[in-house]
C-alpha cells in the first residue's frame, strides 16, 4: 500500500514540472491575428479601438461615436504623419480645397476653386437672392430704415442737447418669488412674494461713467486671392540657358593670374543683356546737318547761277558798249549827228546855266549886304566860328573897323576882372554882387527864340505864347503884384541875398548871455564905473 493512496485528492490544481515540460515540448504554430472591420451591415455594437481597426481608410460614418483614425484630431496625440484623408464632394470629386485650408480655421474664407473667383451672378443665376425685390419688400425695408435712420438722430440731438427729457422707462415685470426657506419665522410667514421690477430712473444730467471712446485693435484683413498656377511643364533648353549665371569676373583685378576668355568676360560684363537704346537726338542731328547740306548746296548753286547771270550781262553791256562805240564812229566818219549827243550837250549846257544861275545869285545877295550895311558882312564872318561860352564873355561885339588888321579879339586877353585879377577875397561872400548881364542884348538872343527861325513852326502866333503867363497860380497870395513892371524882366532870374539876422536874435541871445545873473552887483558897478568916468572927465 503507497502513501498516495492513503491521502485525500486534492481540492487545488496541482503543478508539475514534467508535466509542465512534457507540454513545452509539444510541437506549436504561430499565427498571428489580424483585426479586420466587420463587413458592411453586420457592424451593430462593433466599435473601433485601435487604428488597426480603421486599416487604410478612415472613419466609419453609421458608426455614432468619436473615432480618430491615424490619431488625427485627437488631443494628446497629435499624428507626425502630414498625410491628409481623402474627401469626395457631391459629384464624386476628390477635394483638394483641404490643402488650402490645412492650418486654418473652419470659418476661414479660403478661395480655392474658380468658381470662387467668378461673381455670384455667373454662378447662381436663378438664386431667389438675386432676384429683384417686389414692392411690398422695398416698402418694408424702406419703412425699417426710416426707424432705424430716426432712432439714430433722434439719440446724437438728444445727446447733442444740454439738458434733455429723461428715457422712457420700460413697463414693470411682476415676478412671483418662492423663498426655499420656509416657516413662520422666515419671511413674515409667506410662503410666496410677488416682486415689481421697475428699471432705475436716469439723471439726464449725469456724465457718462465710463470711457467709450477706447480705440479697438481692428479685425484680421481678408484672406488673400489665391494665386492660380498653370500646370508644371517641361523646361526647354532656351530656358535652361536663360538661368545660367556667368561667374562674377573683375575687369580689373586677376590675384590668381588665370588667362580668362574674352566670350567669358564678355558675358560677365552683361553687355549681351542690355538693349542698346540710341537717342534720338543723334537722328536729329543727322537730319539737320542733311538739311543743312543741301541748303548749302542750293545756295552755292543759285550763287554760281547769280554769278553767271551778272557775267553775262556784264559782257552783253560790254559788247553793247563796243557796239555803240562802233556805230558812234561810223556815224562821226560818216558825218551824221546822232539824238544822243545832242541830248548829252543839251544836260550839260543846262548844269553850267544852273552853277551860272546860283554864283549871280550869291554875287547880287552880297552886293546887297555891303550895300545895306558895310560891316555886317565881316561881322557875320568873324561871328560864324565863334564859340557860345565867347559870346556869353564877351557879351555883344563892338563895331570892328573893316580893315582887318586885327585877327583875334583883344577883349579875351590880359583881362582885368575874373580868375585873372585874383577872384576877389576868399572870406567875402560876394559871387552874386550884381546882376548877370543885366540889360545885355546878348542875353536877349540867348533866352529869346529867333522870329524868323520860329515863325515857320508857330506861324502867327508867336507873339501870343511869348506874351502869356506861364507858370501862374489860380488864386494868388496875398501881397502879391502881377503887374506887367513886375514880373517883366529881359534877362535871366535874379536872386536876392538873404539877412543873417532880419529879426535880431541873434544879438539878443548874444547880450542875454552876457547879462549879469546878481543885477545888484551890477548897478553898484554901474555907479563906481560912472564915478570914475566923472572923475575922469574933471
Amino acid at each position: 500500500m503507497s502513501l498516495s493512496s492513503l491521502l485525500p485528492a486534492p481540492t487545488q490544481p496541482v503543478w508539475d514540472r514534467d508535466e509542465e515540460r512534457s507540454k513545452t515540448a509539444l510541437p506549436t504554430t504561430l499565427v498571428v491575428a489580424s483585426p479586420t472591420a466587420p463587413p458592411y451591415g453586420q457592424r451593430r455594437g462593433w466599435v473601433p479601438r485601435s487604428l488597426q481597426d480603421f486599416g487604410d481608410g478612415g472613419a466609419f460614418p453609421e458608426i455614432h461615436i468619436a473615432q480618430y483614425p491615424l490619431n488625427m484630431g485627437k488631443e494628446g496625440k497629435e499624428s507626425s504623419s502630414n498625410a491628409l484623408a481623402v474627401q469626395l464632394d457631391a459629384q464624386g470629386k476628390v477635394k483638394y480645397d483641404i490643402l488650402a485650408r490645412q492650418g486654418h480655421s473652419k470659418d476661414k474664407i479660403i478661395y480655392s476653386k474658380l468658381t470662387d473667383l467668378l461673381p455670384a451672378e455667373v454662378t447662381a443665376e436663378d438664386d431667389p437672392s438675386l432676384e429683384r425685390p417686389d414692392s411690398e419688400s422695398l416698402q418694408e425695408t424702406t419703412e425699417k430704415t426710416r426707424l432705424a435712420l430716426e432712432r439714430l438722430t433722434s439719440s446724437k440731438i438728444a445727446a447733442a442737447m444740454p439738458v434733455r427729457c429723461a428715457d422712457k422707462v420700460a413697463p414693470a415685470q411682476y415676478i412671483r418669488y418662492t423663498p426655499s426657506q420656509q416657516g413662520s419665522a422666515f419671511n413674515s410667514g409667506a410662503k410666496q412674494r410677488v416682486i415689481r421690477m421697475v428699471e432705475a430712473q436716469k439723471d439726464p444730467i449725469e456724465p457718462p461713467k465710463f470711457k467709450i471712446n477706447k480705440k479697438i485693435p481692428r479685425g484680421p484683413p481678408s484672406p488673400p486671392a489665391p494665386v492660380m498656377h498653370s500646370p508644371t511643364r517641361k523646361v526647354t533648353v532656351k530656358e535652361q540657358k536663360e538661368w545660367k549665371i556667368p561667374p562674377c569676373i573683375s575687369n580689373w583685378k586677376n590675384a590668381k593670374g588665370y588667362t580668362i576668355p574674352l566670350d567669358k568676360r564678355l558675358a560677365a560684363d552683361g553687355r549681351g543683356l542690355q538693349q542698346v537704346h540710341i537717342n534720338e537726338n543723334f537722328a536729329k542731328l543727322a537730319e539737320a546737318l542733311y538739311i543743312a547740306d543741301r541748303k548749302a548746296r542750293e545756295a552755292v548753286e543759285m550763287r554760281a547761277q547769280l554769278e553767271k547771270k551778272l557775267a553775262q550781262k556784264e559782257k552783253e553791256k560790254k559788247e553793247e558798249h563796243l557796239r555803240q562805240l562802233a556805230q558812234k564812229a561810223r556815224e562821226e566818219r560818216a558825218g551824221i549827228r546822232t539824238a544822243a549827243m545832242a541830248a548829252d550837250k543839251d544836260d550839260e549846257a543846262r548844269e553850267r546855266d544852273q552853277m551860272r544861275y546860283e554864283r549871280h545869285k550869291d554875287r547880287a545877295r552880297e552886293r546887297n549886304l555891303s550895300r545895306a550895311a558895310p560891316d555886317k558882312r565881316s561881322k557875320l564872318q568873324k561871328e560864324r566860328e565863334r564859340d557860345i561860352s565867347e559870346q556869353i564873355a564877351l557879351g555883344m561885339p563892338a563895331k570892328s573897323n573893316v580893315g582887318g588888321e586885327a585877327q583875334f579879339d583883344q577883349r579875351l586877353f590880359n583881362t582885368s576882372k575874373g580868375m585873372d585879377s585874383g577872384f576877389g577875397d576868399e572870406e567875402a561872400y560876394n559871387v552874386y554882387d550884381k546882376p548877370w548881364r543885366d540889360g545885355s542884348s546878348l542875353g536877349q538872343h540867348l533866352y529869346r527864340p529867333s522870329k524868323n527861325v520860329d515863325k515857320d513852326m508857330y506861324g502867327d502866333d508867336l507873339e501870343k505864347l511869348i506874351k502869356t503867363n506861364r507858370f501862374v497860380p489860380d488864386k494868388e497870395f496875398g501881397g502879391t503884384d502881377r503887374s506887367a513892371a513886375a514880373t517883366s524882366r529881359t534877362g535871366p532870374v535874379q536872386f536876392e541875398k538873404d539877412e543873417e539876422d532880419p529879426f535880431g536874435l541873434d544879438q539878443f541871445l548874444t547880450q542875454a548871455k552876457r547879462a549879469s545873473k546878481r543885477p545888484k552887483d551890477d548897478r553898484e558897478r554901474k555907479g563906481t564905473d560912472d564915478k570914475r568916468r566923472k572923475k575922469d572927465y574933471e
